[in-house]
């Protein structure tokens, strides 16, 4: 697993009716560490985040923010040494947009700096203290505003999207994706999003993550380093609730259902039903709740009895 788990002794403590057993053991845990990602050498952002698909991570966000809506958007990508380098650094290792995310072309991801270089023609994001107020749903700000210029900015129009899928699918998504959690199996402690084909149920592509943006941003990042914007006909399963982050990225990347597990936040379902996109919560033991665009989900018809 490289950099995406580690090793950790602990003591176990196991209370029974009659003894308790006390013994040290290791425990495998999840890597947290963060990334800078630099845009032409300028410091744009800092996440934390586990290793690996950091070219995906980085292309994810910048759809986010409304910066790249293709591959062909993101000239290159270079790793470089910085926070949480141990050791002398190396020389700068380049991530060729067609190689696998997450790995430089020596087979190693040693660093947590990436700095992108843009396509000719593609500007830059603002990087001043300003930008992008909407981002975040803790900045205290976000409301009407921040909804209006997500709509205003995403190229892509979810509402149009004519996309309708049975209840029966939605309602397995949750097991499809813990089911492709192979990380997860040994740490407890990461989230996860995947990206499935509304009209098959087939996995597209599945990321796990410790922040559960940077797995959406993941998941979006691999769409658009395979030009595969927007996302139609596609729906977006969370491992956690639905913040107004995620709904957000969903709107940038063009997919019209969302899926979660838990529950939405209610500036989540503002956006979700001011963009049109179909929002489902709780999505738990053969039941959801439809907090927008309830149209699109087919729901069988009951037999008589």
């Amino acid at each position: 697993m490289g950099r995406i788990t580690t090793r950790t002794p602990v003591t176990r403590i196991a209370l029974g009716d009659d003894d308790t057993a006390v013994r040290r053991r290791a425990d495998t845990l999840v890597v947290e560490e963060p990334l800078e990602i630099r845009i032409g050498g300028e410091p744009l952002t800092v996440t934390m985040r586990t290793p690996g698909h950091d070219l995906e991570l980085a292309a994810g966000f910048l759809v986010s923010e409304g910066v790249i809506s293709a591959g062909g958007d993101v000239r290159s990508a270079i790793h470089c040494g910085g926070p949480g380098t141990a050791g002398t650094p190396s020389a700068p290792s380049l991530l060729s947009i067609g190689s696998a995310p997450g790995t430089s072309t020596a087979g190693e991801n040693t660093y947590n700096v990436l700095d992108v270089a843009l396509a000719p023609g593609v500007a830059a994001p603002i990087t001043d203290i300003a930008r992008n107020f909407y981002t975040t749903s803790s900045c205290g700000v976000c409301g009407t505003a921040s909804i209006e210029a997500i709509q205003k900015q995403s190229r892509y129009d979810v509402g149009i999207d004519p996309v309708g899928v049975d209840a029966s699918l939605i309602v397995g998504l949750p097991q499809a994706l813990r089911a492709g959690q192979t990380v997860f199996d040994k740490t407890g402690g990461l989230h996860a999003a995947g990206l499935f084909d509304a009209a098959t149920g087939e996995l597209l592509v599945l990321r796990e993550d410790v922040g559960r943006h940077n797995a959406v941003d993941k998941v979006v990042g691999w769409a658009v380093l395979e030009d595969r914007l927007p996302l139609s006909g596609t729906i977006l399963q969370v491992s956690g609730r639905a913040s107004f982050e995620l709904i957000q990225k969903a709107v940038m990347a063009g997919i019209p259902i969302l899926s979660a597990v838990s529950a939405p936040s209610s500036l989540a379902v503002e956006l979700a039903t001011a963009s049109g996109l179909t929002l489902a919560g709780f999505v738990r033991g053969g039941s959801m709740n439809l907090y927008s665009r309830a149209d699109r989900v087919r729901v069988p018809e009951r037999t008589p009895r």
